[in-house]
């Protein structure tokens, strides 16, 4: 894996960061992207760059979290401030989102433990910070079991996809992005269903690149790997059935589900094999918030289901906003009328 994340490193500084020669960079991980992080030092130190690794240590942050006063839970300290202001390319390795958190930690406790991501973001975007966030971080024992893979089965895919030619992907990108005009009219067809709806609001390409552009805009954080354009949809307009392909969820992997729309509100939910799951998914959510509001299109031809992002898959339909995301895999989608999506294929 050594020469997979060495490859990784160079293009995420190289190409995500463009970085340069006496730049400041600051590589932050758990415990899981240890070994990766080392790696992105190593190649920043190489390109003549300053670099510091910051640890978030996974049992030390849960004990921290469990013992610290309420009102100091979830804040930041003018130590991590100014370690924003004063860098300028940020790599963040996140840690697994299902474990150990589920067993080892309060969900309450949890969400009150990361309101500071409000605050961090905030931060780099004044700090005009250029950023990279490893996909792969997310992934740990739990999910990737629930996915049928092994943690380093699902990290390799996942760094291979990160390979793949970023010049690519945006072209891609724009193609598939100028298709999405504002105010067409969007079908989603799979399995007999059909859901249609209209197109109203941001678009965003997400191309493993931060610009001088996405900066000044205030989109400083990549994902890595790379792959997918997110359009934002009028919820009102939202009518018919959606038939979801198997989709990993906070609660584990949604086998199947059906799911209708009228007047833009979720409405009616059932499944063959996750009925409890979809139900406990939907009920989470109030009812004047079951409402679709993002439609993403997949665009890495890298990326494979059940590697933890589907939403990259090139040809992937993914819509979400009423909770939870669902992935739709053999899907048609048509915008006025023309193909974007056929059979799963771009």
């Amino acid at each position: 894996m050594n020469g997979l994340y060495r490859r990784v490193a160079k293009k995420v500084l190289s190409e995500t960061l463009a970085v340069e020669k006496g730049q400041a960079v600051t590589v932050e991980s758990w415990n899981n992207g240890l070994e990766f992080a080392r790696n992105v030092v190593a190649e920043a130190r190489t390109m003549g760059c300053t670099a510091i690794l910051s640890l978030e240590d996974e049992e030390a942050y849960i004990e921290g979290a469990s013992r610290a006063p309420k009102d100091r839970i979830g804040t930041m300290g003018r130590n991590e401030y100014g370690m924003i202001e004063g860098t300028d390319a940020y790599v963040f390795i996140p840690g697994p989102l299902l474990a150990p958190y589920q067993t080892k930690i309060k969900p309450q406790l949890m969400s009150e433990s990361t309101k500071y991501n409000r605050s961090w973001y905030e931060a780099a975007e004044k700090a005009k910070l250029r950023g990279a966030r490893l996909a792969f971080g997310y992934i740990g024992e739990e999910m990737a079991g629930v996915m049928g893979r092994t943690v380093q089965q699902v990290v390799e895919r996942q760094l291979k996809a990160a390979l793949v030619d970023f010049g690519g992907i945006a072209k891609t990108g724009q193609r598939i992005s100028s298709l999405l005009s504002d105010g067409s009219e969007a079908v989603v067809q799979a399995g007999g269903s059909r859901l249609q709806f209209r197109l109203k609001g941001e678009t965003t390409i997400e191309d493993g690149v931060v610009s001088r552009a996405d900066v000044e805009a205030g989109d400083n954080m990549a994902y890595v790997p790379p792959g997918f354009v997110s359009r934002s949809v009028d919820p009102a307009s939202v009518s018919g059935t959606l038939s979801v392909s198997k989709t990993v969820t906070r609660l584990g992997l949604l086998e199947d589900a059906v799911l209708t729309f009228r007047e833009g509100r979720l409405v009616k939910w059932k499944s063959r094999g996750s009925m409890p799951m979809l139900t406990e998914l939907v009920k989470a959510v109030p009812e004047q918030n079951r409402r679709m509001t993002i439609l993403n299109v997949g665009i890495n031809h890298k990326m494979d289901y059940l590697f933890g992002q589907d939403r990259m898959v090139a040809g992937s339909v993914t819509a979400g906003g009423f909770g939870f995301m669902v992935v739709i895999r053999r899907a048609d989608l048509t915008v006025g009328g023309r193909h974007v999506v056929t059979g799963g294929k771009l």
